[in-house]
């Protein structure tokens, strides 16, 4: 089997899934140059993402190298990292009150 996700920056604490993942699939991720093995706990689709380590309530999540968002609650390793755990902290310009046009 090939490559199940991937990790590419060392500051990250998730991964991208690259496939579809069934829950409770081991995944073998290379973060820095290391090989880690990580057990997906609930199925995570393509292109979704999962923790690598554990994740505190408050703790920025950080994807590519870059803060994408804040943890809204802790978030255990191999845990599907979604819109029902995480708050954005990109610029939404539907909450200023302008329009885009």
């Amino acid at each position: 089997m090939g490559r199940l996700a991937i990790v590419m920056h060392g500051r990250d604490n998730v991964a991208t899934a690259v496939t579809d993942i069934p829950a409770r699939t081991n995944v073998k991720i290379e973060v820095e140059g290391r090989l880690r093995d990580i057990e997906v706990i609930q199925p995570i689709s393509l292109g979704h993402k999962f923790a690598i380590r554990h994740i505190v309530s408050g703790e920025d999540i950080v994807k590519y190298g870059e803060v994408i968002g804040v943890a809204t609650r802790e978030i255990g390793v191999g845990e599907h990292v979604h819109i029902s755990n995480v708050e954005s902290k990109r610029g939404r310009g539907d909450l200023t009150g302008r329009t885009r046009g």
